[in-house]
């Protein structure tokens, strides 16, 4: 636990008669950016709600920052940071008046100028909220978590909606918060996501965690074995090997010519459907 920013031992949530979360176990290192995926109602976001002390849990010991969030004070939420699935709408006022309200409810914040130029606004300071896309309204509500400089700060599918681009300039100011020291736990719907972004990842479905390992290692938990296809005389072929260049070999020593030839291998999505039980 001294090195864990978030410590979660038998954590469960139950609505009625549905276990929202199952005994659920996780270790967040400090420093470390931590990706949760799962389909929609895994238990992700109750999970995460517990962790920031916005629902009570029914069972378990959790631990976040040294703390019980069910019970931590003010001093504890002034060092972690939320940025909700829901964007911002303090649409009257501009983005800078935004920035500088929040900061006053903390004793001690960072400059708001300094947080608008950190996630790229420091050209719309003085533009209304309402009046930005939603790449930026994504990009002010990560400002308004930042403003405190947590120790921690929650992601819950931070870049939803998101055109491509839009994106892969949010993982750039993730990656810059994460160089910073900032520790990082994130809920996402893309496995893209997760490989660009977490150091580790755990994978929930049906309210239980099934793995949890960096990305490239979650491939592990499927068949490794390559899949090589080619086609001869307009015939499709296709086999599975743990040695696709034997078998490459083999295959042409009569001469036949192999076209369209291609090896793949598993992919995180593979592992992940696997793990889900959708494959």
């Amino acid at each position: 636990m001294v090195n864990s920013a978030v410590h979660v031992r038998r954590l469960s949530k139950s609505y009625r008669r549905l276990h929202a979360v199952r005994e659920v176990d996780l270790d967040v290192g400090y420093g470390e950016v931590f990706a949760i995926l799962g389909p929609n109602g895994a238990g992700k976001s109750s999970t995460i709600e517990i962790l920031e002390g916005h629902r009570k849990r029914d069972s378990g010991d959790v631990s976040v920052l040294g703390e019980d969030p069910g019970t931590a004070g003010r001093s504890w939420r002034a060092k972690i940071g939320i940025v909700l699935q829901e964007v911002s709408d303090a649409g009257m006022l501009t983005v800078g008046e935004t920035l500088r309200m929040f900061a006053k409810c903390y004793g001690a914040a960072r400059g708001p100028e300094e947080v608008l130029e950190l996630v790229g606004l420091g050209s719309v300071a003085e533009s209304k909220v309402r009046t930005l896309s939603g790449g930026q309204r994504r990009r002010l509500d990560v400002a308004l978590g930042i403003i405190n400089e947590p120790t921690l700060l929650f992601l819950d599918e931070p870049t939803t909606g998101f055109d491509p681009e839009a994106r892969l300039r949010f993982w750039d100011l993730i990656r810059l918060l994460a160089r910073g020291g900032t520790t990082i736990l994130l809920t996402t719907h893309y496995l893209e996501e997760a490989a660009a972004l977490a150091d580790r990842v755990a994978v929930i479905a049906e309210g239980q965690v099934v793995a949890v390992d960096s990305p490239p290692n979650l491939i592990r938990y499927v068949d490794s074995a390559a899949t090589v296809r080619w086609r001869v005389d307009g015939e499709i072929h296709q086999e599975r090997t743990d040695r696709p260049t034997e078998l490459i070999r083999r295959r042409s020593m009569d001469g036949a010519e192999l076209t369209d030839l291609t090896v793949s291998r598993p992919t995180l999505e593979d592992a992940y459907l696997h793990l889900i039980g959708m494959q």
